[in-house]
């Protein structure tokens, strides 16, 4: 099940915090109502027969699937590519990822600029909204399998941060002060 806390702006290493204190943590009705990112836990065993997560793409119009197998030995150029993941940028889409095996971090910005940190594990799915500062990395297991959706034809490009100028950068900042529905 996931977990979700605000973080130090302050980080040293990506994968490692470091606490004086116990971390704040949120609740995925607090995530939601603070960013904008929807959660939705399913079972990663029984996924592909259970009908849950085949309704949640009928309904959101996910059309799009892959995989992608982040480890040492299997992804290209793996310490880069980390090191990319993790330089905060946002997507003119939203971001859809269901874990499938193993665990990451994604961190988010909530209105107040602040670091939530979304801890993922086998059986969470998450969706984040195109125009919100976001970046992801492994915890030391180095190790996730994920599904990845889309709408239509799928947009890789991260817009590193500042991108304030751009329109769905400003949508996603009206959709923050009106409240997300």
């Amino acid at each position: 099940m996931v977990r979700v806390w605000y973080m130090s702006n302050d980080i040293i290493d990506q994968r490692l915090e470091n606490h004086l204190d116990p971390p704040t943590f949120l609740t995925t009705d607090e995530l939601f109502n603070s960013t904008g990112v929807e959660f939705f836990l399913l079972n990663a065993k029984t996924y592909e027969a259970d009908g849950v997560l085949a309704k949640i793409r009928k309904d959101r119009g996910y059309n799009y699937e892959d995989q992608i197998v982040c480890s040492k030995e299997c992804l290209a150029d793996y310490d880069n590519k980390l090191k990319s993941f993790f330089t905060e940028h946002l997507h003119t889409d939203e971001e859809i990822r269901f874990v499938v095996d193993g665990r990451g971090y994604f961190d988010v910005r909530d209105g107040s600029d602040r670091w939530i940190r979304i801890e993922v594990v086998a059986g969470d799915m998450i969706v984040i909204p195109s125009g919100i500062y976001h970046r992801f990395t492994l915890d030391s297991s180095n190790y996730i399998v994920a599904k990845r959706y889309f709408v239509g034809e799928p947009v890789w490009l991260p817009y590193n941060r500042p991108s304030d100028e751009m329109d769905v950068r400003k949508d996603y900042l009206r959709k923050l002060s009106e409240g997300f529905k």
